[in-house]
């Protein structure tokens, strides 16, 4: 997209989200939200900035005022954060963005400080929201079911892991998230040369700087991200 169309996109995304009121992206907010475009951050990646921003708002209580864009920066540049990491793509492409990446890495330190314990309750959460929130395949539902089961062990013991029994309890769950993707990825090979595409597109603005093996392996790590996003799949390993 070209700045003014990501802008205008943006701009009816948050009118959703303040339910049907329209706050103008004109001014310095124009050129605030043309900065994430410049830095490559994809529009989907920006929407959903926008709606952590507002889901936290609303958790507050109702809201006297609409939320504006420029309320939502500090989310925008987290989620564009967690992006680049999830696919690979290192380096703020414009200075505006450091303080914001600096504030999104401390974020992701404390997220990897999250117990055990806290962990596996939001994986068990999402597990059991997504094998009842909509039909899976026979094969998929199994895979689900086994990681549940096994996710639940863990959480029965996690409060008592020290020292090796925590680190192997760790590795499992990064050998879980990675046979849990492997099924996903099955479930949607369907929609996978779709989802190759989308990564790519995602991608381009960095298409320079990446030789044809990293570029391979971030569109690769892209569809991994698009598959969970689609299907609502929780990372189960650790942070």
């Amino acid at each position: 997209m070209d700045p003014a169309t990501y802008c205008r996109e943006l701009e009816a995304h948050l009118c959703r989200k303040n339910g049907g009121h329209l706050v103008r992206i004109v001014g310095p907010a124009f050129e605030q939200v043309s900065g994430w475009a410049a830095m490559g951050v994809p529009f989907k990646v920006a929407c959903r900035g926008i709606d952590r921003y507002c889901e936290r708002n609303s958790a507050k209580g109702p809201r006297r005022r609409p939320v504006r864009i420029e309320f939502c920066e500090a989310d925008v540049l987290d989620e564009f954060d967690r992006w680049r990491r999830a696919v690979g793509v290192s380096g703020a492409t414009a200075a505006g963005a450091e303080a914001g990446a600096d504030e999104a890495d401390a974020d992701a330190r404390a997220a990897s400080r999250t117990s055990l314990p806290r962990h596996l309750d939001r994986v068990a959460t999402r597990l059991t929201g997504l094998a009842a929130g909509r039909a899976l395949t026979p094969a998929f539902a199994a895979a689900i079911d086994a990681a549940l089961d096994e996710v639940e062990g863990l959480r029965a013991r996690a409060r008592g892991l020290r020292g090796d029994a925590r680190a192997e309890a760790v590795a499992r769950l990064a050998a879980l998230d990675r046979e849990v993707l492997a099924a996903a990825r099955a479930e949607l090979a369907g929609e996978r040369d779709a989802l190759a595409r989308e990564a790519a597109a995602e991608l381009q603005p960095f298409r320079a700087r990446m030789a044809g093996d990293a570029w391979s392996a971030a569109i690769e790590a892209g569809v991994d991200r698009l598959v969970r996003e689609r299907l609502g799949l929780p990372v189960i390993e650790m942070g």
